[in-house]
This record gives structure tokens, C-alpha cells and sequence, in this order.
């Protein structure tokens, strides 16, 4: 996880999982728009997964 990808997370999260796959996009997406907490918070764990 690059300091580009933290920040990227931070600012809009769904882009910061797109090299993830569809499915990480897709999960992070419905969970910002829910609250942009929740998306920030998954796109974080999904990046930190190696």
C-alpha cells in the first residue's frame, strides 16, 4: 500500500480499489455512498491485504 493509494482512499475510496477487481469496487462503492466512513474504512482493509 503506497502513501498515493492512502491518500486516494481518503478522497474518494472507490478509485482507490479499482486494481482490486470489480468486485472490491463494487463493495466499496454501496458503502460510500451508505457513509463515506464505512467506504474509507473498507478500502483501507482491502488495501492492506496482500
Amino acid at each position: 500500500m503506497t502513501i498515493w493509494q492512502v491518500i486516494l482512499s481518503i478522497i474518494f475510496p472507490p478509485l482507490a480499489v479499482i486494481s482490486r477487481g470489480c468486485g472490491s469496487f463494487l463493495i466499496v462503492l454501496l458503502l460510500t455512498a451508505a457513509g463515506w466512513v464505512p467506504g474509507v474504512i473498507a478500502a483501507l482493509i482491502i488495501l492492506n491485504k496482500q
